[in-house]
C-alpha cells in the first residue's frame, strides 16, 4: 500500500480548546473540493506531494517523534481521499501511545467509519453553502455525511469538534439552518467544542458579522 504526503511539520495547534498544544501534523494530498478560502491549495491534487510506501512513511512519522509530542494531526487536503493508508498510519501511531487527531470535512461516512477506529480525537467541518465548490444537489448530500460521522463520533465516545469556516460571503440563514440541522441530530453535551473559523486574507468577515455568528450558535452550545 503506498501514501502520498505532502509535508509532515511540528509545530503548535491553532484552533479549539487545545489550541497551544505541540503536534506533529500529517497533511495527506488530495482533496474533492476547491474551497475558495483554502490556504493549502497546493495540497489539493493527489499527485501532489512525495509518494511512500506504508514502511516509509511511518519511520518518517518516527524521526519527527524524537521530541515530546502531544498528539498526531492528520490534515489535507482531506484525509479521507486516502483513507485505507491513513487508517494503517493511524494504528501504527496508537501504538505509541499518542494520541491521534483527524481533520476531515467527513465527505463520506463509510471511509470515516473505516478510520474511525483509530483516532482519538475528530474535527469534523462542516462546509457552509457560500464555499463555492458544490452544487445545492450535492452540499445536501455532503452535509448528510458529515452528520452521519458526527453521530458515529460521538456514539464512539471520540473527543469531537465542529469547526465551521466563515467569510464576508457567510449569509446569517444559511449558517442558522447548518446550526439547526446540527443539534437537531446532537445534543450540546455531545460535542467537546464549537469552532467558528474565520477567513484569513481573502472574505474576511467583519466582527460584526462575526458576533451575530456566535449568537447563533450560544443558544446551542456556550464553548464557542
Amino acid at each position: 500500500m503506498k501514501v502520498r504526503l505532502f509535508e509532515i511539520f511540528t509545530s503548535v495547534e491553532g484552533e479549539g480548546i487545545l489550541y497551544g498544544t505541540k503536534t506533529l501534523f500529517v497533511r495527506l494530498a488530495g482533496c474533492p473540493f476547491t474551497c475558495f478560502y483554502c490556504d493549502t491549495k497546493e495540497s489539493l491534487p493527489l499527485d501532489s506531494g512525495t509518494e511512500y510506501s506504508i514502511e516509509e512513511a511511518c519511520k518518517l512519522i518516527d524521526s519527527n517523534l524524537k521530541n515530546q509530542t502531544y498528539k498526531v494531526n492528520f490534515t489535507g487536503g482531506d484525509p479521507l481521499i486516502q483513507h485505507d493508508a491513513v487508517a494503517e498510519l493511524a494504528k501504527y501511531i496508537q501504538t505509541k501511545k499518542i494520541p491521534t487527531y483527524l481533520e476531515s470535512s467527513c465527505f463520506d461516512s463509510d471511509r470515516f467509519n473505516h478510520v474511525l477506529p483509530f483516532f482519538d480525537i475528530i474535527k469534523i467541518e462542516f462546509k457552509t453553502k457560500d464555499s463555492d465548490f458544490v452544487d445545492s444537489k450535492h452540499y445536501e448530500r455532503l452535509i448528510e455525511n458529515a452528520m452521519k460521522c458526527l453521530k458515529s463520533s460521538v456514539a464512539s465516545k471520540k473527543t469531537t469538534y465542529i469547526k465551521i469556516v466563515v467569510s464576508s460571503k457567510t449569509k446569517l440563514e444559511d449558517f442558522k439552518d447548518l446550526v439547526n440541522k446540527i443539534f437537531q441530530n446532537i445534543s450540546k453535551h455531545d460535542v467537546d467544542g464549537f469552532i467558528i473559523q474565520p477567513t484569513y486574507g481573502i472574505a474576511e468577515p467583519s466582527l460584526e458579522l462575526l458576533l451575530n455568528l456566535y449568537d447563533i450558535v450560544y443558544p446551542y452550545y456556550i464553548d464557542v
